[in-house]
């Protein structure tokens, strides 16, 4: 049975807020130097890719009022597939800067299906 595109807008909601909990303190040196926490964020990137990546088959309309969709599911073939040149540096920022902004759209369009009933 297929999963409701609201199930994977919240997953991405949530690996975001999980991101964001996992790097609460910390700077790019400390984030570099905790293999656990650059493995923690890694693997809810991984989901949220993978989230979208569903949407965007399912639910093609959604994913395309998400910015930057496409880049989201490279970033997660990109960590999954291509791990021994995944850049800290580029994790975080990514983390840091646009995971934000990802949470705030799906959160936004969770709140319109609430809307629409």
């Amino acid at each position: 049975m297929q999963r409701d595109e609201r199930a994977y807008l919240n997953d991405i909601v949530e690996a975001c807020a999980a991101i964001e909990d996992a790097l609460s303190g910390l700077d790019l040196a400390a984030y570099r130097a905790n293999r656990l926490v650059r493995s923690a964020v890694e693997r809810e990137f991984i989901i949220i890719g993978e989230a979208v990546a569903v949407l965007s088959r399912v639910a093609p309309q959604l994913v395309a009022r998400i910015t930057q969709a496409r880049r989201v599911i490279d970033f997660r073939n990109h960590l999954t597939h291509e791990y021994p040149t995944v850049d800290d540096t580029v994790v975080w920022l990514i983390a840091e800067h646009d995971a934000p902004v990802l949470r705030r759209e799906c959160a936004a369009l969770l709140a319109a299906y609430d809307a629409e009933g």
